[in-house]
C-alpha cells in the first residue's frame, strides 16, 4: 500500500466520531440561568457522571440530583470510544493480579456482577444502544505472544483455528472469551442513560462548565456561567479534563487515542474476513489495536498510537493527528489485505485519563462532601458504573465490600511535573514498543515493575 493511497483514504475520511455523526443525536438540554440548590450535584455528563446520577436516584428516589456538563452529553470519551464494555475493573487480569493478588478473585466477581447490572439497566430502561453479547477475541501477532494465550481450556486457538474465526494473515494464535465483554454504541448508551436518569427526576444542564467549587457553610458552592448551584454533596466526574481539586492535578495525564471507521462492508467483503461471531478483537501488544464490527457492518479500528502532549494539553485541535491516522490505515490494510478496496469514512480522536496504576482510583474531599473517581485508562465503559457506586457509598459514609477494597482505599503515585512527566512517558512508550517487537522488558520497564508502575496489557 503506497503512501499516496494511504494519504488519499485518510484525507477523504470525515474528521468526526462515527457514533456522533447521526441525526438521532439529542438536542442540548438547556436551563434558565439563576441560582439553584440540590442534594447532589454531579460535575460531568459522561459515563461516570451519568451512572452516578442514575444510581443516586435508584438508591434514594427522594434525592434531588443535578448533572452539570461543560459541553454535550457523550461528546468526550463516552461518545468516542470503541464501544467495548468489559467486566474488568483493573484493566485486565495481569494488572489486577500484580497489584491486588489477595483480593483479585473478589475484584473479578465484582466486575462480573457490575457488568451484569449494566446489562440489566440497559434492558430495564429500554436503552437502544446496539447491545451485542459477543465476547472478545485476543490474537497474537508475534511469536513471543503465543504462550500468553494458552492453555487450551482457556479458549486457546492455534493459527488455523483463529483464522477460521477472523481471517488475517497476521494472526499466529488466539483466545476466545465469552461473558466478560459486550459491545455497544457508546454515544447511544450515554444518551439512553441520560434519558433514564431524567425519567427518575434528574436534571441535566449542558454547555454549562463548572469553573470552581468551594465550601459555603455546610454546603458546597458550584460556580458556573449560568449561575451558582449549592449542594449538600458533589460527585466529580471530569476524568481527563483539568481537575477541580488541586490535589488531583498530578494524579493523571491525558492521553489521546485515535480511531478510523470504514464504509459498511458488502456481503462479499464480510465473507472474506469471516467474523461471523462478531466478537470484539484486540491484539496482545503493549501498543494494542482494538477493532470490531459496528451494527451496520463497518469495521471500527483504533488504538496502538496513544499520544501524550507536553504540559498535559487537552485541545480540540489535537483530535485530528494525520500521522497517527496514516499509521492506523497502513496497519489495517496489513491486517486485512483482502480489504484493500475498502475506504474509511470517519476519523477521530479523543482524550483518555490515565494514572500510574492504569485503572480507576477513588477518594473524597471537603469533609466527605465531595467524591471523585478518575484514571480509568480507556477501560471505563463498564467500570464507570462500579465507580459510581463506590462514590455514592463514600458520600453516604457506608462501609461496603466495595469501600473495603485496597483498590478503593489506596491511591496511585502521582505523575511528576514537567518536563519529567513527558520524558518518562516517551521513554516508556519506546521501551514498550521494543518489548512488543522482541518480547523482552528492558531495564527501564523492569525498574517500573519494581516500583509498582509497570504495565503489561
Amino acid at each position: 500500500m503506497n503512501d499516496q493511497h494511504i494519504d488519499a483514504v485518510v484525507q477523504e475520511a470525515r474528521p468526526v466520531p462515527l457514533w456522533l455523526d447521526t441525526p438521532d443525536r439529542p438536542a442540548p438540554r438547556q436551563s434558565p440561568p439563576g441560582d439553584k440548590h440540590a442534594s447532589l450535584v454531579v460535575v460531568g455528563g459522561g459515563f461516570t457522571g451519568l451512572w452516578s446520577a442514575l444510581r443516586a436516584k435508584e438508591r434514594r428516589p427522594d434525592r434531588d440530583v443535578y448533572v452539570l456538563e461543560a459541553g454535550r452529553i457523550g461528546n468526550a470519551a463516552s461518545g468516542r470510544n470503541g464501544g467495548f464494555c468489559e467486566a474488568s475493573l483493573t484493566h485486565g487480569v495481569h494488572n489486577g493480579l500484580n497489584r491486588w493478588p489477595e483480593e483479585y478473585e473478589e475484584l473479578e466477581r465484582l466486575g462480573r456482577e457490575n457488568l451484569a447490572g449494566l446489562i440489566q439497566t440497559i434492558k430495564r430502561y429500554g436503552v437502544d444502544c446496539g447491545l451485542e453479547e459477543t465476547g472478545m477475541l485476543t490474537v497474537a501477532t508475534e511469536p513471543h505472544q503465543v504462550a500468553g494465550l494458552e492453555p487450551a481450556e482457556l479458549g486457546f486457538l492455534d493459527q488455523d483455528q483463529v483464522c477460521e474465526v477472523v481471517n488475517s494473515p497476521t494472526y499466529l494464535a488466539g483466545r476466545v472469551e465469552t461473558g466478560d465483554c459486550i459491545l455497544v454504541d457508546p454515544a447511544r448508551l450515554a444518551w439512553g442513560l441520560a434519558d433514564a436518569a431524567e425519567s427518575l427526576g434528574v436534571r441535566i444542564i449542558e454547555n454549562n462548565p463548572v469553573t470552581r467549587i468551594r465550601r459555603q457553610g455546610d454546603t458546597m458552592r458550584i460556580e458556573t456561567p449560568q449561575g451558582v448551584v449549592t449542594a449538600d454533596q458533589v460527585v466529580l466526574a471530569t476524568n481527563a479534563f483539568r481537575p477541580l481539586l488541586r490535589r488531583l492535578r498530578l494524579s493523571t495525564v491525558p492521553v489521546y487515542d485515535y480511531v478510523l471507521a470504514t464504509q459498511p462492508l458488502t456481503s462479499e467483503q464480510l465473507q472474506a474476513v469471516g467474523w461471523s461471531g462478531r466478537q470484539g478483537v484486540t491484539d496482545s501488544g503493549n501498543q494494542f489495536h482494538y477493532y470490531r464490527l459496528t451494527p451496520d457492518n463497518r469495521i471500527l479500528w483504533g488504538g496502538y498510537d496513544a499520544i501524550y502532549h507536553y504540559g498535559r494539553r487537552v485541545h480540540p485541535g489535537l483530535e485530528d493527528r494525520r500521522a497517527t491516522f496514516e499509521l492506523l490505515a497502513r496497519q489495517f490494510y496489513d491486517t486485512f489485505p483482502q480489504l484493500t478496496d475498502v475506504r474509511f469514512t470517519h476519523r477521530w480522536g479523543g482524550v483518555i485519563d490515565t494514572c500510574t496504576r492504569f485503572c480507576a482510583f477513588f477518594g473524597t474531599a471537603k469533609d466527605n462532601k465531595v467524591a471523585y473517581a478518575l484514571g480509568f485508562t480507556g477501560l471505563g465503559v463498564g467500570a464507570t458504573r462500579f465507580a459510581a457506586d463506590v462514590m455514592l457509598d463514600l458520600l453516604d459514609g457506608q462501609r461496603t465490600e466495595r469501600t473495603e477494597l485496597a483498590m478503593v482505599r489506596k491511591k496511585p503515585l502521582p505523575f511528576p511535573p514537567e518536563p519529567f512527566a513527558w520524558i518518562g512517558i516517551q521513554i516508556t512508550r519506546r521501551s514498550m514498543a521494543a518489548e512488543d517487537r522482541h518480547g523482552r522488558r528492558n531495564l527501564w520497564l523492569r525498574v517500573l515493575d519494581r516500583l509498582g508502575l509497570g504495565f503489561d496489557s
